[in-house]
């Protein structure tokens, strides 16, 4: 008998860890009790190694994510760009910031903010004071109001591909924020890619409609500029190989044999040389490349 509450404490340890690997290893000693395990059960795992303390209240796995470790420093939870990222949502590369991002309340004790970028404001959905990542719709909210308009609809429509979140509900959300508002009104499960969203957002911008994901002879066009205007992107991965680049040459020449005009972009010159990619479209269209009578289909 003497042994049976060590031979059930260390049951118990792993069982523990297995509740906080689902928790993606960081949890609240608070909800750990509450799930069940006692504080002999947590002080023996933290003594045998598989869990490490944070901030006394916080409980985090050895192999827990650094952002998370982060956030629990703080009492706080991951959000904006980290979330997206462990989200696995697209990111352009102002978003990379070393910092981690974390949502703390305006009544916050003190604490060290080194390495963290922190974000005050309460988003639109109601979140538990334990949780330890922000609801996505509040990441969403946040990354509205972190990064450039383009940028900020590139990670929204990333989500929204993703189906991390449904883009339908959007314009639903009493979002309190001027820039998250209009990123719902534009955001769309359209773009093929964040380029694709850099591309129609800077086309709406300079007063150019330009359709997405059209169909022509079976085939998808990037984007359609009136009638005949083809616009094909070709994004960080395309044009891995020879037979990669054959097959963009067929489709181009497919569409240029229905009568369409065909511009091609890669994503250097989407993100960095936008000013060139909108004077050739410009003066495309100044030349009837977006009126010209195409074969029907």
């Amino acid at each position: 008998m003497p042994n049976a509450r060590p031979r059930r404490s260390v049951a118990r340890q792993d069982e523990l860890i297995v509740w906080l690997k689902k928790r993606h290893g960081v949890a609240h000693s608070s909800d750990a009790r509450a799930a069940g395990f006692t504080v002999y059960d947590i002080a023996g795992a933290v003594e045998g190694g598989q869990l490490q303390r944070i901030r006394r209240s916080w409980l985090v796995t050895p192999d827990c994510d650094e952002r998370r470790r982060a956030a629990a420093r703080v009492s706080g939870r991951v959000t904006c760009v980290s979330s997206a990222a462990l989200r696995g949502l697209w990111l352009p590369d102002s978003a990379s910031d070393a910092r981690t991002h974390v949502a703390v309340p305006g009544n916050a004790s003190r604490f060290s903010s080194d390495g963290l970028h922190l974000h005050w404001g309460a988003g639109p959905a109601p979140v538990g004071r334990n949780e330890n990542e922000d609801a996505v719709v509040n990441v969403l909210f946040h990354i509205a109001q972190c990064l450039p308009q383009r940028d900020a609809l590139a990670v929204w429509e990333s989500a929204i591909r993703r189906r991390t979140v449904d883009g339908g509900m959007l314009t639903r959300v009493a979002w309190r924020s001027s820039q998250a508002a209009a990123l719902a009104s534009v955001a769309s499960s359209l773009s093929d890619s964040g380029l694709e969203s850099f591309f129609v957002d800077g086309m709406r911008r300079a007063g150019i409609t330009a359709q997405q994901q059209v169909w022509i002879d079976g085939h998808p066009v990037d984007g359609l500029i009136g009638a005949s205007l083809a616009v094909q992107i070709d994004g960080f991965a395309h044009h891995s190989s020879a037979a990669d680049r054959r097959r963009d040459l067929r489709a181009d020449a497919r569409l240029v044999a229905l009568g369409y005009v065909v511009l091609r972009f890669d994503y250097y010159q989407i993100l960095f040389q936008w000013d060139q990619v909108l004077d050739t479209i410009r003066l495309a269209i100044a030349q009837g490349a977006d009126r010209r009578v195409v074969a029907p289909i």
